[in-house]
């Protein structure tokens, strides 16, 4: 696991409510099914029971996971700064192609928008990217202009800084 984790103040709030919520309520919950299933009998070909017991395995490693995580917290302060690409900015590129010593936009790409955020606040699906993604890695401290070399699992490619926000 990595040492910091990067949060907004709302994110380590949310992370702080689920953790409330998966020691009190989801471990009372998951107890009681236990206790439940153990009350039919013979545990060896009760499959409630095994079921409880996973999830009760599952509950308690993302337990684990989120004291970690809110331990090892960095708060992102909100800035209005939008000089170079930090964590918390929402940043605004397009593919390019290098032609000799100029890149020009592939033809085939579009303007993507993308917000850095830590680890535990990504969300790929919303364009919201990990500062320890390739993408998120390759814009962190990077200019509005600049160009990014992308070192992705599938090869390199090159991104150009549009708008910082």
């Amino acid at each position: 696991m990595a040492d910091t984790f990067y949060m907004t103040q709302e994110e380590k709030r949310k992370a702080e409510e689920r953790l409330e919520y998966l020691t009190t309520v989801k471990r009372a919950e998951i107890i009681e099914r236990i206790q439940e299933a153990r009350s039919h009998g013979d545990l060896s070909e009760n499959a409630e029971y095994d079921a409880a017991r996973n999830e009760q395995a599952a509950n308690e490693g993302e337990i684990l996971e989120l004291g970690y995580q809110i331990k090892n917290a960095q708060i992102i302060e909100e800035s209005d700064d939008t000089s170079v690409v930090h964590i918390g900015s929402k940043v605004t590129v397009q593919e390019v192609e290098k032609k000799g010593n100029v890149y020009v936009a592939a033809a085939y790409s579009e303007e993507e928008t993308y917000t850095i955020m830590g680890t535990t606040g990504a969300d790929p699906i919303h364009n919201i990217i990990s500062n320890e993604s390739p993408v998120g890695a390759a814009l962190l401290g990077k200019k509005k202009g600049a160009v990014v070399s992308v070192k992705a699992p599938d090869g390199e490619y090159y991104l150009k800084i549009l708008g910082i926000d």
